[in-house]
């Protein structure tokens, strides 16, 4: 052995001594949480801000995880699929699961059980849908006479998904995208823009009562979601690689274990009319905590 290729062996494993000991053989994993300035899922500022019901639940999940490491991130859904598609190590706490998403999402269990979309408008508007509180949205598409608002990308539940796709056109559907999406739309109704726009129907009163409009507006039951409960549940979606299947798997006991909590159950609830809280809990039990899978 030559006098050179001792040194460097030597060398060598004084090295490996040196280094090793600073890569920790338990180093922490990494979720990236991705969320959206969407009051009152997200609220980022004001008066209630850390309270919505998707900042809550991240909350939750994240004290029940500590085998990783969390970050957060304020993203448009653009953003959002951009960092989903590369297989980035990100989640998001509460989307709608589609067969797109499902190209390059994981999803959880459901984790969180809503009241399903609505057609919010103002009043002023409901001779227009036929002074009525169901309507077929299909319907109000196919005659092209009425303008309505939806986020681009944004996922209203699979069956509400169908009918925007297929008979959604430049004349009856205004898309738009960006930071603060349902109160621009909310002013957009006001202005007289839009005839109306989907929404869930804590986000219209969350946004009435902002923008002093609650007694102006008013939403319509939309028939196509009616009556299946898939269309009232979203889901943990993490990155479609092996990180994203084993991050839902530990996602997945944290939410078999709170979600029957009044904790969990209230990040919803509170942003609920208290006359709506009743049935709400019956529907809870009843329904979506007996999805297990």
């Amino acid at each position: 052995m030559s006098l050179v290729f001792r040194h460097f062996r030597v060398f060598f494993i004084i090295a490996i001594a040196i280094l090793g000991p600073s890569i920790p053989s338990d180093a922490k994993d990494s979720i990236g949480w991705l969320e959206a300035t969407a009051p009152p899922f997200f609220i980022h500022e004001g008066q209630y801000k850390g309270q919505g019901y998707e900042d809550q639940v991240t909350d939750i999940i994240i004290e029940h995880l500590p085998q990783y490491t969390h970050s957060r991130t304020i993203a448009n859904i653009t953003r959002h699929y951009y960092e989903f598609e590369q297989g980035h190590k990100v989640c998001n706490v509460g989307l709608y699961k589609t067969p797109e998403r499902e190209k390059f999402m994981y999803f959880s269990i459901p984790s969180f059980f809503t009241y399903p979309t609505v057609l919010i408008i103002d009043k002023s508007k409901w001779t227009s849908f036929g002074r009525t509180k169901q309507v077929k949205l299909e319907d109000i598409l196919k005659s092209k006479k009425l303008i309505i608002g939806r986020g681009e990308n944004r996922s209203y539940g699979k069956f509400v998904d169908e009918v925007l796709n297929r008979y959604g056109t430049k004349q009856n559907i205004f898309a738009f995208e960006g930071q603060e999406l349902s109160l621009h739309f909310f002013k957009m109704l006001k202005l007289d823009r839009l005839d109306g726009l989907i929404g869930l129907p804590e986000e219209a009163m969350y946004q009435a009562e902002r923008l002093g409009i609650r007694d102006q507006i008013m939403t319509i039951d939309i028939e196509e979601n009616q009556g299946n409960p898939e269309s009232w549940f979203s889901y943990v979606a993490c990155s479609k690689t092996e990180w994203g299947r084993k991050a839902i798997e530990d996602i997945n006991h944290v939410l078999i274990e709170q979600r029957p909590s009044a904790r969990y159950r209230a990040t919803y609830e509170r942003w609920l009319d208290e006359s709506s809280h009743e049935g709400y809990r019956e529907l809870y039990e009843k329904i979506f905590l007996t999805v297990t899978r």
